[in-house]
């Protein structure tokens, strides 16, 4: 048996003196969560850490050893997981947990030599469209803030903390509060990961782009290769992430079930990451404990029923060219573990609803308003520069409507900014709402709206416009026996957190399926 404490430390008090001084009893103890509230920091109050530990304080208590996986006979014929991101990967790695190895199949490139290619597309503008910020082993997220924060309530996201610790990121992954492995950091445990899955009987295939799923009588049966090489499985993962839009028209084309979803567009907002530590941390900013500041900032109008908010909040980081077609831009943000560079940069977007915002109603028409305000944005970096790009104004331009004759202030994207009315690229409510957006969110963190401030453009993937609709137990497809639609592709997650999740829960249906689990 182990006991629970609760107590609150000021921000630079260390807790190991702490608890040795306050605690006697205790003889051995683990983290189980530790936050801090910074909230007070602008107004001169100290931030604290709030902590929860279970400890160990007679000589008979002792920890639970690690859960072992009862271990079962591969398949006949191993599962087939489309997409190597983090649903895919923890797919497998729960299944290979059990004894049950499977076949990865990825688009792209390993992670290990993705950023060959992505370094062309922002250096050159030489874009692979099959291995790139989005596509390629590791997904979306191999070039994101590595953010593990989730919003699921789920007993599997500390299973999934506890993994990445085991395959690399660091120990207190696994208690703190908002967890993040940094872009440089992430990129080696997926290696870890992809190492562990091969030297356990998976087989992950990179460079293969899936065309076709087979089907046979309302069941996927099998898929085929760009090669012509067909493979075929009971069960079949989609987990290709929120930009694979070639295979949402072929899954429409064979008559998958799936539904259009709300989903959100904008821009990123980049300010210098001193000024952002100074508002939210105050005289505090430059303490070493400290960090880089975060910030989370939601308004809904009430009168249109959409919401404006801030999403992917990378502090110390970079906005990057994110875009998987030669002819649109996208914008996202990514930070290293250290969040040390010189910028903060978030996504502010707007909700997109599928039912009255979009002109016309059919499966597709989230993705052509997307892909709408990609190509403007590529026309007008055609326009005013090279095409690579990314077209920017400060805030206060945005705010008043004008440009004026100042150059932009440096940023952090390595493919370069420059100057634009960037209102050009969206619909009309769009910047209505951002700009509403933005005065709000400067009454709540007063000087938001600030002159050195950049809004860059477009923010467009934030999450697929379409859902493949799946039953809520099984996780199987409601058209299609065999196939499982996995991942934030499929609209079943948010984030490197929820996607692994959902992996997980995938692995789980399949056992169940062949009756190895209850």
């Amino acid at each position: 048996m182990s006991k629970k404490y609760q107590f609150q430390l000021p921000f630079d008090v260390e807790v190991d003196p702490y608890i040795k001084k306050n605690f006697p009893e205790i003889r051995e103890y683990r983290t189980v969560s530790k936050s801090l509230d910074a909230r007070g920091a602008p107004r001169g109050k100290k931030p604290i850490y709030l902590y929860i530990i279970d400890a160990l304080v007679t000589p008979q208590d002792s920890y639970a050893t690690a859960e072992a996986f009862q271990k079962f006979k591969p398949l006949e014929q191993k599962p087939i997981i489309i997409g190597a991101g983090p649903g895919g990967l923890f797919c497998a790695v729960r299944l290979a947990e059990h004894g049950v190895p499977s076949i990865i199949i990825e688009r792209g490139d390993a992670a290990s030599k993705r950023m060959l290619h992505i370094a062309k597309f922002w250096r050159y503008g030489e874009l692979d469209p099959e291995t790139n910020v989005c596509y390629g082993e590791g997904g979306a997220g191999l070039f994101s803030d590595g953010k593990l924060i989730t919003r699921i309530k789920s007993q599997l996201v500390s299973y999934v903390m506890e993994k990445f610790v085991m395959f690399g990121a660091p120990a207190d992954t696994a208690y703190i509060s908002n967890p993040h492995l940094g872009s440089n950091k992430i990129r080696a445990i997926i290696n870890s990961i992809s190492n562990w899955l091969t030297e356990n009987d998976c087989e992950i295939r990179h460079n293969s782009k899936v065309v076709k799923i087979l089907t046979e009588e309302g069941r996927a049966i099998g898929i085929k290769l760009e090669s012509g090489e067909e493979l075929f499985s009971d069960h079949i993962v989609m987990a290709t992430g929120h930009s694979a839009e070639d295979l949402y028209h072929h899954l429409e084309d064979i008559k998958v079930a799936m539904k259009p979803k709300d989903f959100a567009v904008g821009v990123r907002i980049e300010h210098p990451r001193r000024y952002i530590d100074s508002l939210q941390h105050g005289k505090y900013c430059e303490a070493p404990e400290m960090g880089s500041a975060r910030y989370k900032l939601t308004w809904h109008d009430k009168w249109t029923d959409h919401g404006v908010y801030s999403f992917c909040m990378c502090p110390g980081g970079y906005v990057l060219s994110s875009g998987t077609e030669k002819k649109g831009i996208v914008v996202n943000g990514m930070s290293n573990y250290a969040r040390n560079s010189p910028w903060s940069n978030a996504a502010l977007v707007v909700s997109v609803k599928s039912e009255s915002d979009l002109a016309e109603k059919d499966m597709m028409a989230g993705l052509r308003f997307q892909h709408e305000i990609e190509r403007k944005a590529y026309e007008l970096s055609l326009k005013h520069a090279t095409g690579r790009e990314l077209p920017a104004m400060t805030i206060k331009e945005f705010m008043t409507g004008k440009l004026n004759d100042k150059p932009l202030p440096k940023t952090s994207s390595p493919s370069g900014v420059f100057k634009a009315d960037i209102r050009e690229i969206f619909p009309k409510f769009i910047i209505e709402h951002l700009k509403k957006g933005l005065e709000e969110f400067n009454k709540d963190l007063p000087g938001f709206i600030f002159e050195e401030g950049l809004l860059i453009a477009p923010e467009t993937r934030t999450s697929a416009p379409l859902t493949v609709l799946r039953d809520k137990d099984t996780l199987v497809s409601l058209s299609h026996q065999g196939l499982y639609p996995c991942g934030e592709g499929a609209g079943y997650a948010g984030g490197i957190t929820s996607a692994a999740v959902d992996g997980v829960k995938c692995a789980l249906s399949i056992l169940k399926h062949e009756g190895l689990i209850k």
